[in-house]
């Protein structure tokens, strides 16, 4: 697929198939993916598969944000599926992965080890992560960079420690609402931090992939406990300061997570011949506002690593 004849007609609303929905989008998602499960830890942990069996070229794991899924990459993926295996995972207790009785990175590297081995992606793949997933993606680069060929960290913020802010411990414990219908839950879908997204069919898309029928009607997939901040307890920015393999940074020009000051932070952690992004137009969820810039972003990192 080429992201450079298909960047038109970004914004529009729609079912996939409707012309309002740009090509591009629509020729991703007929790239269906196979779902598989692994038992991991005692739980069993969901994730994606496109692309070949197998591959001279590393193989790519997608990474979600808190209380995403897999399926926020499932028009990302399959611009990298056409000569390498490309997977992407439900973190346990989001997606269609089973829930724990406590969450964290002892947990999510576990994980993240099983499905890059179960899904055959090569003896040294690319890990990319957004946000949550990209903290997940400095714990496995820590305990297990040498077995990776690079990570790209996407728009997941570090601040120096007299910085960082509060953990904000009410949003990973008070309950999730429960709404009588499907049609009222995607009413209620948006994005958090809250930004502008122009790309409709993209938001609906996700939202449409994040709710589940439930007692008394539907509410989201995720488990609140799910979204906790243990990662916050970790020292996030030695993990990438140290990490043992290449490393990429890719956030948005308008990202109310990676703020100028929080970027010129983390650029200090980066050596100076590692890749750093900054998308134009793009706020903390570049996947859904620039998608196709993301693609290019990643293109250009990749070709940079020799991948």
């Amino acid at each position: 697929m080429d992201w450079q004849k298909t960047g038109a007609g970004m914004a529009g609303a729609g079912e996939p198939g409707s012309p309002a929905v740009p090509q591009w989008f629509q020729s991703a998602l007929a790239d269906t993916p196979s779902s598989h499960f692994v038992a991991v830890l005692g739980c069993g942990i969901h994730y994606l598969r496109w692309g070949p069996a197998v591959s001279e070229l590393p193989g790519i794991l997608f990474i979600h944000a808190g209380g995403a899924n897999a399926q926020w990459w499932s028009f990302i993926a399959p611009y990298f599926a056409e000569n390498r295996p490309v997977a992407a995972i439900d973190l346990s207790g989001m997606g269609d992965s089973g829930r724990r009785e406590r969450y964290g990175s002892e947990f999510h590297v576990p994980e993240i080890a099983a499905v890059l081995a179960h899904a055959g992606l090569g003896g040294r793949p690319i890990v990319v992560g957004h946000s949550f997933g990209g903290f997940m993606a400095l714990c496995y680069g820590n305990r297990h960079g040498g077995d990776i060929a690079g990570a790209v960290i996407v728009d997941s913020p570090l601040r120096a420690a007299a910085a960082e802010k509060a953990n904000p411990t009410q949003a990973y414990t008070r309950p999730k609402p429960v709404y009588p219908d499907q049609e009222s839950i995607l009413k209620r879908f948006r994005l958090g931090p809250a930004q502008p997204c122009k790309n409709d069919f993209i938001l609906d898309f996700i939202a449409r992939n994040s709710v589940t029928q439930c007692a008394g009607g539907w509410t989201w997939k995720f488990d609140v406990a799910a979204r906790g901040a243990a990662h916050f307890d970790e020292p996030l920015a030695d993990y990438l300061k140290n990490m043992p393999c290449r490393k990429a940074l890719v956030y948005g020009a308008e990202s109310a997570m990676v703020t100028a000051e929080v970027a010129e932070y983390m650029a200090n952690l980066f050596a100076a011949d590692d890749p750093i992004i900054r998308i134009p137009a793009a706020h903390h969820h570049l996947i859904l506002d620039q998608p196709l810039a993301f693609v290019a972003a990643l293109r250009e990192i990749f070709a940079g690593w020799g991948s």
